[in-house]
């Protein structure tokens, strides 16, 4: 249990940002113009970007540290997704450096979950 108790201490900071790219996630689906493929692209999104920081949520508050682990790896698992949504979406002309940014976050996202996986011993 020592493994799971040394990410809850610091479970804030990913839990923020976990929250806060969800935030931006929503921001930018919410601005993409108007096509039937960015309508369904964004939805899809919208639901993965949202599953990264619940799933985190639930690894902190699991039972186990094979639950702990399972839940880490659908966070990772809902962070790619999440950037393969992303790279469908067409945003308009003045929102590329946006579609960028929150790519780049969930590479950064992804290392940081391979990371915990790799220290979390069961």
């Amino acid at each position: 249990m020592a493994q799971i108790t040394n990410f809850k201490r610091d479970h804030y900071d990913l839990e923020e940002r976990t929250f806060l790219f969800a935030l931006r996630a929503d921001d930018y689906a919410n601005r993409l113009p108007r096509t039937i493929s960015n309508i369904e692209n964004g939805s899809q999104l919208l639901r993965a970007a949202g599953a990264v920081g619940a799933n985190y949520i639930e690894s902190i508050e699991s039972l186990s540290k094979k639950n702990f682990k399972i839940r880490i790896q659908i966070s990772k698992k809902k962070t790619r997704e999440a950037r393969f949504w992303l790279r469908l979406t067409e945003p308009s002309h003045d929102k590329i450096n946006e579609k960028e940014c929150l790519i780049h976050e969930t590479s950064e996202l992804m290392k940081l979950f391979c990371t915990i996986l790799k220290d979390t011993k069961i």
